[in-house]
């Protein structure tokens, strides 16, 4: 059984979708806590009715990053995590916190990695003119938005687009993906070889009667 503790800055709706995916399908796993740096962060709320552990470590009451990491790192800590999972956590980690977590960290970005990292993701991809956009999961590493990739979805970037409409259109999709990427670390089928991801099939390794 796995502890998966998730990180969250506002309404949380992709950890929504990673909650309601763990109950329906059952996987060998728990959600340990929802941590989250915004004491005022909707997803909280969600997770307290769902009588998941939750904390608040808010960025405004220490002087640097590096404080504010320690603190999260200790709370986090606290819940034993195998899994860390970044869902809207709108923070920037520093190298220490995010070596800390090597391997055993995940994120979710709203573009097809790596074209376009860090804000403004859908409208950069309607100036760019690209065909198609999406999300990517990825594990973390220090240089943001550039860790190993997971999985992607993909959507059509359609004439007359706003970013409003694209990135809503990408959120569907990102409430398919993340459980998706999350049970697959459950399952301990992602292994990260040569700095890429390689996803163990396990319907094809022998079964015992």
């Amino acid at each position: 059984m796995k502890n998966i503790v998730i990180l969250i800055s506002g309404r949380g709706s992709n950890m929504e979708a990673v909650v309601r995916a763990l109950d329906a399908e059952q996987w060998p796993a728990r959600i340990a806590a929802v941590i989250s740096n915004k004491p005022e962060a909707k997803g909280l709320e969600f997770a307290q009715a769902r009588g998941i552990p939750t904390a608040v470590v808010a960025n405004k009451d220490f002087a640097s990053r590096a404080e504010f990491d320690a603190a999260l790192q200790e709370t986090i800590d606290c819940f034993s995590p195998d899994l860390v999972v970044l869902a809207g956590f709108m923070r920037i980690l520093t190298a220490p916190f995010v070596e800390h977590y090597a391997g055993r960290m995940l994120n979710i970005h709203p573009s097809l990695l790596p074209l376009f990292p860090g804000l403004g993701t859908h409208q950069q991809a309607i100036d760019a003119g690209v065909a198609e956009h999406g999300a990517t999961v990825h594990f973390v590493t220090a240089e943001l938005d550039h860790g190993p990739a997971v999985a992607q979805a993909r959507v059509p970037v359609l004439p007359g687009d706003t970013e409003d409409t694209l990135a809503a259109r990408v959120l569907i999709e990102e409430h398919k993906l993340y459980p998706t990427a999350v049970r697959l670390f459950v399952e301990d089928r992602l292994v990260i070889e040569d700095g890429n991801v390689r996803i163990l099939d396990r319907a094809a390794e022998p079964t015992s009667i």
